[in-house]
């Protein structure tokens, strides 16, 4: 399956294309959010960047997981937030923009901080030499998180009307790729998946569940309105997976690393439901905090 021009080659593509479709959805405003509110960036990348992969390392090391799992379970970790954040976000009355504006810095981090903890796993766990992540490979990274982003917001600002007509098919698509490889990923260690899910399963669900409170109590610890909590919540709980399993399967050519991704990807949309209900639990549709009904930059919070 690793060898496979599937995996080698149109991953890589079909990430590419996913990371413009984002880019397409950004704008140089979004970066320029983070001074307007810099509490809450900060907190939620503090979180993301810094306490997700020793909450990570904890967790592998507490399960005594398998080397190549435990590599898979922090590369998830130093994975950005995903886009699907977003929707969670408004279904769940959230601060969309700080989604937004939270997405574009973490991809962007991503690009870096990716290439540090998976090689420290790698190290640590003294997983297969051949793994690691050599500058050519933290080149190839950076080329297929980062570039595509930066040509999407270029094409933004010379077409917003093609950006916005772009959106739809570019979501569309990266749930079939998410599924595609997360099946690919499961069956191509179909011999050994009750083993790994059995080992992986309670980690993954585990760390799903501690990144979507973490987010969103150390939000309201710091006095972050509601909306912002939940933004902040869904941002570090739901991961963009596609980015763990494409470094996985295309970059260092294991599927058994790819494992823990696959099943995040199958458990965060369940707990992550699951989890929006409870912190909106009482609360009135329409009671959400007056700053997410009309921010100062112009973009629009969800109402309900």
């Amino acid at each position: 399956m690793n060898d496979s021009a599937l995996i080698t080659t149109g991953l890589p593509v079909a990430l590419a294309i996913i990371m413009f479709g984002l880019g397409l959805s950004l704008t140089v405003g979004d970066f320029r959010r983070v001074a307007r509110s810099p509490r809450a960036v900060v907190v939620a990348l503090v979180i993301q960047v810094l306490v997700l992969p020793v909450i990570a390392f904890g967790l592998v090391t507490a399960f005594d997981l398998d080397p190549l799992l435990a590599v898979g379970v922090m590369l998830l970790a130093a994975s950005p937030g995903g886009t699907t954040a977003n929707l969670f976000s408004h279904l769940f009355h959230g601060d969309v923009a700080l989604n937004v504006t939270l997405t574009a810095v973490n991809s962007v981090l991503a690009a870096m901080t990716i290439p540090l903890v998976t090689n420290f796993a790698i190290s640590y766990f003294d997983a297969d030499g051949e793994l690691g992540l050599q500058l050519g490979k933290v080149v190839q990274v950076v080329a297929i998180v980062l570039v595509p982003v930066a040509i999407g917001m270029a094409v933004r600002r010379r077409s917003a009307a093609f950006a916005a007509r772009a959106d739809r098919p570019v979501r569309v698509f990266s749930i079939a790729v998410l599924v595609a490889v997360s099946i690919g990923a499961i069956l191509g260690e179909r011999e050994n998946i009750a083993d790994y899910v059995q080992q992986v399963g309670i980690v993954a669900g585990l760390f799903c569940l501690i990144s979507l409170s973490l987010g969103y109590l150390g939000a309201r610890v710091l006095r972050l309105d509601h909306a912002q909590a939940v933004a902040t919540s869904m941002e570090i709980g739901i991961h963009n997976t596609t980015i763990a399993l494409t470094i996985a399967l295309s970059v260092l050519d294991s599927t058994e690393v790819a494992i823990p991704a696959a099943v995040y990807s199958i458990l965060m949309y369940v707990l992550a439901t699951a989890f929006g209900f409870a912190i909106t639990a009482g609360r009135r549709p329409g009671s959400a905090d007056p700053a997410t009904r009309a921010r100062p930059d112009g973009v629009s919070g969800p109402t309900g």
